[in-house]
């Protein structure tokens, strides 16, 4: 496989032929005047890539890359206005070189040598950011730019059987994390949309948040340590199931982006891998029935696996169900799991639910079966990045936004982000639907995941969407959400962390980063700006 240097994934899973005939098809239904002409990725040569402004010490070299291709993929994540500013041939944020290092004492070289010589250092992991956080956009004072990618540091280095734990490094990605653990009857259970592209180091750099709808749904709830490398020294924090012993040093790294530090390497909570399975797909005749339903599944202490509820249009559009459809599963590694899908179903059928087909329960002899709407959303979710890329090509702003309120207030975050969306779309020149699911769900609130799918026009769709973005996200703020549950700050949320964030934290966090970076070259611009 070839991973795209401009888009998703690999260029051989790119969205092409009839299943691009066809999404074609229902967005023309949707949206009769969006003009759907395709354009096509410009070659690398066109971008005119100017020369590394730095050269790696001699100890460095050979973990060094000027390659152009290699730099301008490490230039950008794979949010929508990043893969729109590639196929329009505008990265203006390249870094000089891209360097691997293989161990944490080479991640020490790098920090010091960059230390020294006022170079800006930005990790990358799988590059699958969406705000912004690995874009080497940072001032022009520092003498170059880093993106220093941990990948070469993969390996899954100590198994601890008694206390179900892993030492594991990094850089890992997540199908060859779970080919180390699979031989030991283990799984660490994280599934993010980007899992098969994205590292340990960033879900934890960035508390991302995995597949799973309750319960262990962050990063944070399966990390038991970490070894983070900085400036000023390493940070290797003590491995316990808990602690009461003053404010959690892990806490600090978490989500840090790698402001304060290099994260190498992580003790992670494993888990079985799980036998029994149970799944339905429930319909409910409006939206706000659904939303009565599953909040009483989050309050009920069932902890359903999957508890995806999508609104008409994303049902529609994902799911091909003209109705609302909250999408089902249990599953376990120690029980059958009949009863509590029983009695969730049970919980759906009191708030209106109806089931179009029977629920299912498999083993793992058949784990794999599916049917019916679950498994057509769970096909959309692993495809919708590719469809995203395809429809940016034609000239379609097709991005989403996330977060999390508590119950009282969902009803009103809602209503002002769509008033805010409607408002925004005409004003930029759009026309379009805004649409909202449930990705996580707790007894205390849900996580809206909301999408904007409009017709732009071409070349101008990264600053339609920036408008719309800033209007959607001065809404979550001023209606009590955060700017994000799972997709961290990286450069483009920092206007609105920086409202979220109190004063005085904010002032400990950069005196934190004067500690521990105190040349203030660890990714500038994300999360913390140096003092």
């Amino acid at each position: 496989m070839t991973r795209s240097w401009w888009g998703w994934g690999n260029v051989e899973d790119a969205v092409t032929g009839e299943e691009r005939t066809k999404l074609t098809r229902r967005t023309a239904a949707l949206l009769p005047d969006a003009d759907l002409t395709v354009h096509e990725a410009p070659p690398i040569e066109s971008f005119n890539v100017a020369a590394s402004r730095i050269e790696a010490p001699r100890t460095l070299a050979a973990l060094a890359s000027a390659d152009v291709r290699d730099r301008l993929a490490h230039s950008h994540g794979q949010a929508f206005r990043d893969v729109v500013r590639a196929l329009l041939g505008h990265l203006p944020h390249v870094p000089d070189l891209v360097v691997r290092p293989t161990s944490d004492a080479e991640v020490g070289q790098v920090l010091d040598w960059c230390s020294g010589a006022n170079i800006a250092v930005v990790p990358f992991g799988g590059g699958t950011s969406v705000v912004g956080g690995v874009e080497p956009h940072v001032s022009a004072d520092y003498a170059g730019v880093v993106s220093l990618d941990l990948t070469a540091m993969r390996q899954v280095l100590e198994i601890d059987p008694v206390s179900r734990a892993a030492r594991v490094q990094a850089g890992v990605l997540g199908p060859h994390l779970e080919e180390q653990l699979r031989p030991h009857g283990y799984t660490l259970r994280f599934f993010p949309q980007s899992f098969e592209f994205s590292t340990l180091g960033g879900w934890l750099a960035t508390r991302a948040g995995g597949h799973f709808a309750t319960q262990l749904t962050h990063i944070d709830d399966l990390t038991e340590s970490l070894r983070i490398v900085t400036p000023a020294g390493v940070v290797e924090t003590r491995r316990l199931p808990g602690s009461g012993a003053g404010p959690a040093p892990d806490r600090m790294f978490l989500g840090s982006e790698g402001s304060l530090g290099i994260i190498t390497e992580a003790w992670v909570r494993l888990q079985d891998r799980p036998r029994w399975r149970g799944g339905a797909s429930v319909s409910f005749a409006d939206y706000e029935s659904g939303v009565a339903a599953v909040r009483a599944l989050s309050q009920s202490g069932l902890n359903p696996a999957n508890c995806r509820l999508l609104d008409p249009i994303e049902a529609l559009i994902n799911a091909n169900s003209a109705t609302a459809v909250l999408v089902l599963g249990f599953e376990s590694a120690d029980h059958p799991v009949t009863a509590g899908l029983e009695r969730a179903l049970e919980l759906c059928r009191d708030h209106g639910g109806v089931l179009p087909e029977p629920a299912r329960h498999t083993d793992v002899a058949d784990h794999g079966a599916r049917s019916g709407a679950a498994d057509t959303w769970r096909s959309s979710f692993l495809r919708m990045p590719y469809q995203r890329d395809a429809l940016a090509a034609q000239s379609m702003i097709v991005e989403t936004f996330e977060t999390a309120c508590t119950w009282d207030r969902f009803e009103t975050l809602r209503a002002a982000v769509n008033d805010a969306a409607q408002d925004a779309l005409p004003q930029v020149g759009a026309t379009g639907v805004v649409t909202c699911r449930f990705t996580h769900v707790y007894p205390d609130g849900p996580a809206p995941y909301f999408g904007i799918y409009a017709a732009g026009e071409w070349g101008k769709t990264v600053e339609q969407w920036d408008e719309i973005k800033a209007a959607v996200s001065d809404a979550l703020i001023s209606t009590g959400g955060t700017i994000t549950h799972h997709h961290a700050v990286g450069r483009d949320h920092r206007p609105w962390y920086d409202q979220q964030r109190p004063d005085l934290f904010a002032a400990a966090l950069r005196a934190g980063k004067a500690v521990l970076d105190p040349a203030g070259i660890l990714n500038p611009g994300a999360v913390i700006d140096p003092a």
